[in-house]
């Protein structure tokens, strides 16, 4: 009995070292500087894309949360969002990522009117105090425009899709873990100014998994003398960081099947083939076709009615 007792207060020991208190936690967390946001594998790949033959100016709208989902919460309604409300500087950030910036020129649209009225502010100050009737185009230089629009959003966040769990207990002392899988997945599609054609559409899912690992002990050490103790750790990955991750995968997606349907093309020829096989064989050899015979697909040049590198006429 006194060897029991002894290892139950050495294990009780241990546990309470492992702990951390309310205030330890706040005081580490306070103490943590700011970092940057982490790479992801995605993000890698986007970077490491081949450099197009021709860069794309894209615009971005609106890519917004079409889930309508709520935080799930326990017996009361939760007025916040299951959905980063973000995903739109989420997607610019990507489409700036992709080919480490050689792929697209991405326009600002998403706050159109800020942007239209500082403009407007700077042509009303020249009037005035430079008596400027036709502004100086150096001071401001027209605006560019894109050949495609960018459209989309988070079409669904999927709770619980997998839950789990194992545990054992042996004369009071046992441990138990939990597991449960959410799914996010988002939609983009790629529409040709010119045209108003949809050019090509992807859809891409990232799944989110929360770990959750505890142990406890509770039994008798002696008479009267009852041992409890209880620890665990709970790693919830985290959803702004999953919904990252889909964007991603996304924009990477409609680089390889544009430049498969012949919208778009890469520079070194030998480099792309080798990714959209790639991607080939990551969707079972399902894959996009090529523009049928007959009939002319909408290239860099066509869809895009103003180059990047070249400033156009008009507001």
């Amino acid at each position: 009995m006194t060897i029991l007792r002894n290892t139950a207060l050495a294990t009780l020991a241990l546990l309470a070292a492992g702990c951390v208190t309310p205030d330890q936690a706040l005081s580490a967390a306070v103490q943590t500087p700011a970092f940057a946001g982490a790479m992801t594998s995605t993000q890698s790949s986007l970077l490491a894309l081949p450099p197009p033959r021709e860069k794309l100016a894209v615009t971005v709208y609106n890519f917004l949360d079409q889930t309508g989902r709520f935080e799930p919460t326990e017996g009361v309604q939760s007025l916040s969002k299951a959905i980063s409300q973000g995903s739109t500087s989420i997607l610019v950030k990507a489409l700036q990522d992709a080919g480490n910036r050689t792929w697209f020129t991405v326009l600002e649209r998403e706050n159109l009117d800020n942007l239209l009225k500082e403009r407007q502010i700077i042509r009303e100050m020249r009037k005035q105090y430079l008596g400027e009737e036709n502004i100086n185009p150096d001071a401001l230089p027209p605006m560019l425009f894109a050949g495609i629009i960018l459209e989309g959003g988070v079409i669904g966040y999927d709770t619980n899709t997998v839950t789990g769990g194992a545990g054992a207990r042996f004369l009071g002392i046992g441990a138990h873990t939990s597991y449960r899988e959410d799914t996010v997945t988002v939609y983009l599609r790629a529409v040709s100014v010119k045209t108003g054609e949809v050019i090509t559409t992807v859809v891409a899912s990232k799944k989110i998994a929360s770990i959750g690992v505890s142990a406890n002990a509770f039994r008798f050490v002696s008479y009267k003398e009852l041992l409890e103790a209880e620890t665990g750790i709970t790693t919830n990955e985290p959803d702004l960081l999953a919904l990252r991750q889909a964007v991603e995968k996304a924009v990477e997606m409609l680089v390889v099947e544009g430049a498969e349907l012949g919208v778009w093309s890469f520079g070194d020829k030998s480099a792309g083939d080798a990714l959209m096989e790639k991607h080939r064989k990551e969707n079972g050899g399902v894959f996009a076709a090529r523009a049928p015979a007959g009939k002319t697909p909408v290239t860099a040049q066509s869809a895009q009615v103003a180059p990047a590198a070249k400033a156009t006429k008009g507001s």
